[in-house]
């Protein structure tokens, strides 16, 4: 059996996942000129839930909503398929940047009218970049809503979705959370996310990678990381890597999943996709084997002068 499909139990929740899951950042753009889902959309969510990825993962804020609408009207249709399953995170009033405890509720049940679904079994707290870490945690918080959800069965477990280490180790810390999700922190050009995994890992807390080609540099698209410009060193890195596995025979892109699925504390790492046909492309890439002798090559290239500061 092939460990990186095989479906394995997240630490810290009852939820079920495959090694990759299905990132919807891009579900829903662009839209109609009436700001309504176009047809494409619909496709594409169509194709995930045939897709052999457990997890679909989305946000309140994701396309300004319309990704959870597209997938709620796919529930509505189609239903849930068996073994799928659907999580979200609660957003910051796009407005007011407002993200205490009855914002949490808000966006809760904002999301689960779009979604169609009247239980989460995950619920993250998304980029809490408008609050301080003990506003969170005040009465009347953050925490104190995502608390009373999953107290009245509404929301099963509980995670923390942000960037910097610094801001993820103090929610990680606090013994409120069940699971982390953090991105663009460990790939093949940044690995300060591993003091979050073992972390993570001595707490009993389930881990989600997401963005594990950067936001797109090691795929090939772009020269961006973590949605910012690369330097001239990181861009030199990235040209010395992609000669290394052209010697291999190997896609830079297949190299850069597998680092993050080879990882033993990573339960799931999440790709975003914008096109059905990408979530074929992604399976294969999972298939693809890379020798063992390439990591310790690739280990000589030093490390990634990254472009992240946290």
């Amino acid at each position: 059996m092939d460990e990186l499909t095989d479906e394995r139990i997240v630490p810290g929740t009852s939820l079920r996942v495959t090694a990759v899951s299905v990132g919807t950042s891009y579900l829903g753009n662009p839209p109609h000129p009436d700001g309504t889902p176009a047809e494409e959309a619909d496709a594409l969510a169509r194709a995930m839930f045939a897709s052999p990825f457990a997890m679909i993962d989305t946000s309140n804020n994701y396309a300004q909503g319309r990704s959870e609408t597209v997938l709620g009207a796919a529930v509505r249709r189609d239903g849930l398929p068996a073994g799928k399953v659907i999580v979200t995170k609660v957003d910051a009033d796009p407005e007011t940047g407002a993200l205490d405890r009855d914002r949490v509720w808000r966006s809760f049940e904002e999301s689960t009218a779009r979604l169609g679904l009247d239980r989460l079994p995950l619920l993250h707290l998304h980029d809490p970049y408008t609050i301080e870490v003990e506003e969170a945690f005040a009465p009347g918080g953050a925490v104190q809503g995502l608390t009373e959800l999953r107290e009245q069965g509404l929301a099963g477990a509980l995670g923390i979705a942000s960037g910097p280490v610094s801001q993820m180790r103090r929610y990680a810390e606090s013994g409120a959370f069940d699971v982390l999700l953090t991105h663009n922190r460990y790939t093949l050009v940044d690995r300060r996310g591993e003091e979050l995994i073992d972390l993570a890992a001595d707490r009993g807390i389930g881990v989600f990678n997401a963005a594990p080609f950067g936001g797109g540099i090691l795929a090939g698209r772009g020269e961006k990381y973590a949605y910012t410009q690369a330097g001239p060193e990181l861009l030199a890195w990235v040209a010395r890597a992609r000669e290394l596995c052209g010697r291999w025979d190997i896609p830079l892109h297949a190299v850069a999943l597998r680092f993050s699925l080879r990882h033993p504390g990573i339960a799931s790492t999440i790709v975003g996709v914008n096109r059905p046909e990408r979530l074929a492309q992604l399976e294969e890439l999972r298939a693809t084997t890379i020798p063992e002798g390439f990591w310790p090559e690739l280990a000589a290239l030093g490390t990634p002068p990254s472009t992240l500061e946290d």
